[in-house]
């Protein structure tokens, strides 16, 4: 099978094209703006890679462009971590939509795109696939408008699509202001405090290992063709239990000031994924 990736030097990119070239039967397409960057990654050598801009005003057919690829994952995504930059609605949404429409409409038919779960909007608890969608920072705007306009290309077009509610991730390579970058380049500088918030925030993390292995498994499956599946670990925790597993692991010892920040005003204060049907994948089963 030839499987095209975007986004192919982000975070999670980079992690599933390793995943990935795991099974050598697959042809993998590698993509994304700079090549220079890409060639810093050890699979660039083992992957076709051919650069794109989503940015480009260029009218290219895209289908053909990336070699007329059977699968697409669709993780390219400019402007994080800020969610609440305009970029998202002004911007993303548009050049995202733009390049899935050209690439189905030239023959496309098996897409997996990654959403997120600020999507949801400020709604504490347990978050299924069927709650109403009502999201409140730009970010979640933009990726709930782009997965209704995919509904929407649906009745146009003849394609499968599985769309990835992502929760929060954490790993090797996770960004710079991230919780637990900022707790080790702390420590990195040996400093004698942490600050951070009150930390009992409640979240829902798995580590970027598993959350590849589960959107090439969503991707795959065909139990659940055109819907929404969350990739959750399907248990909270405390931020603040986060933190100091982090600590106990890499046997760090550091002062935490909690309280230090106020919460952010963009998240509820406790939430995580319902993974049924992730589970439901996992056991092959409907």
């Amino acid at each position: 099978m030839k499987i095209l990736i975007t986004g192919a030097t982000g975070f999670i990119g980079n992690h599933l094209l390793k995943e990935l070239l795991k099974d050598t039967k697959n042809e993998i397409i590698a993509t994304s703006r700079d090549i220079e960057k890409a060639k810093k990654y050890e699979w660039f050598s083992k992957v076709k890679y051919i650069s794109y801009d989503l940015n480009s005003q260029e009218e290219l057919n895209l289908f053909e462009y990336f070699d007329k690829p059977d699968k697409v994952i669709h993780l390219a995504w400019d402007g994080l971590p800020n969610y609440n930059d305009l970029i998202h609605i002004e911007k993303n949404l548009f050049n995202n939509y733009n390049f899935i429409k050209n690439i189905i409409s030239n023959g496309l038919k098996d897409i997996t795109i990654t959403g997120t779960c600020f999507e949801y909007g400020l709604i504490n608890g347990c978050l299924n696939e069927e709650l109403k969608t009502n999201p409140s920072n730009s970010y979640g705007i933009a990726k709930d408008s782009l997965r209704k306009f995919i509904e929407e290309l649906k009745k146009q077009y003849d394609f499968n699509y599985k769309w990835i509610r992502l929760f929060y991730i954490y790993g090797e390579g996770q960004g710079e202001k991230s919780i637990l970058s900022l707790l080790d380049k702390a420590i990195q500088n040996n400093e004698k405090e942490f600050n951070m918030s009150g930390g009992e925030q409640l979240r829902d993390y798995l580590n970027i290992k598993n959350v590849v292995k589960n959107i090439l498994l969503i991707s795959n499956q065909t139990l659940f063709s055109n819907q929404i599946i969350n990739c959750c670990n399907g248990k909270p925790i405390s931020i603040r239990k986060l933190v100091e597993n982090h600590l106990n692991k890499k046997e760090y010892n550091i002062k935490l000031n909690l309280g230090f920040y106020s919460y952010p005003n963009h998240e509820p204060m406790a939430f995580w994924g319902d993974n049924t049907k992730l589970n439901l994948i996992k056991k092959g089963r409907k």
